[in-house]
């Protein structure tokens, strides 16, 4: 399939290289050089922009970092609209506001452009080995169209609903993470500070009803001191105001995210928003003085 990819980043790149290793031939952009030579070497045709990355291709996929730069390079000066034609399909595949989506597909749909948003969970290690969370909003007879093309790079795709669906559904997973991880953090603080060793504690209670794939992923990371993303806390913040924003829209009641978002934030002002969001734990560490990695 022809396929123009805007976004080789963290993400995107291996995302990319997986379609590319699957047969796909790829148009790609960036604004990193390097990262667009880098696929070029995998296979990928270089693009000088947004608009030559769509031209001539019946897919375009974006993943960039927000709802600002979703809007720039899709319909912005020298964006995919204007490489695209009538018939061809965006699918978004950033993290955004589901109210973004919903009017930037409207945009396209006057010109006669599909639009899936197919949002992802699972970080650079799913990117990397094709075994993404995909959640997909849009109209479902575009989706069964390009349903194959997405588990290349995904262990699952699931449709969610109409456009809009797929990053409401991402924002419910991030709203999740994020208090789960904070659960993590908060009960292995607590054992360290009760005089309890939390290496012990964390083996004792991850195969009961506790355990998750958030403490599997980030409880040995705050045990070992090890904060390096994987996702960084900049990030989660940027989802979790895209998840109040969107909340606020909708009249839904969001206490716990807004907690969140106040922890994540303090991080931030204390000079940590590269660190992983495991480096929630820094927050609980500060306030009842403990460390769990000595």
């Amino acid at each position: 399939m022809n396929v123009g990819f805007v976004g080789l980043g963290i993400m995107g790149r291996p995302m990319a290289k997986n379609l590319v290793n699957a047969g796909h031939r790829l148009t790609v952009y960036d604004l990193n050089k390097d990262a667009v030579a880098d696929l070029a070497a995998a296979g990928a045709k270089a693009a000088s922009g947004c608009a030559e990355a769509a031209a001539g291709n019946e897919v375009v996929i974006t993943m960039v970092q927000n709802s600002p730069q979703v809007r720039a390079a899709v319909l912005g000066e020298g964006g995919v609209a204007q490489g695209a034609t009538a018939g061809t399909v965006l699918i978004d595949m950033s993290s955004i506001d589901p109210t973004e989506s919903r009017a930037i597909g409207a945009e396209l749909g006057k010109m006669g452009i599909g639009m899936l948003d197919a949002p992802v969970s699972g970080g650079e290690p799913g990117a990397i080995a094709g075994t993404l969370s995909v959640m997909v909003g849009g109209k479902k007879e575009i989706f069964d169209k390009y349903y194959d093309l997405l588990m290349v790079m995904a262990g699952s795709v699931t449709y969610v609903g109409e456009l809009g669906a797929g990053t409401v559904a991402k924002l419910a997973n991030q709203i999740v993470v994020a208090a789960n991880i904070a659960a993590v953090a908060e009960a292995l603080t607590f054992a360290k500070k009760a005089g309890t060793d939390p290496q012990l504690v964390f083996q004792a209670i991850r195969g009961g009803l506790a355990g998750s794939a958030a403490m599997e992923a980030k409880a040995p990371m705050m045990l070992g001191g090890n904060f390096k993303p994987g996702f960084r806390v900049e990030l989660h913040i940027k989802d979790l105001n895209n998840a109040l924003n969107a909340a606020h829209v909708a009249g839904s009641h969001v206490p716990v995210t807004a907690f969140m978002m106040e922890v994540l934030q303090s991080l931030k002002a204390d000079g940590m928003q590269a660190d992983d969001h495991s480096g929630i734990v820094k927050y609980y560490e500060k306030l009842s003085h403990v460390k769990l990695a000595e």
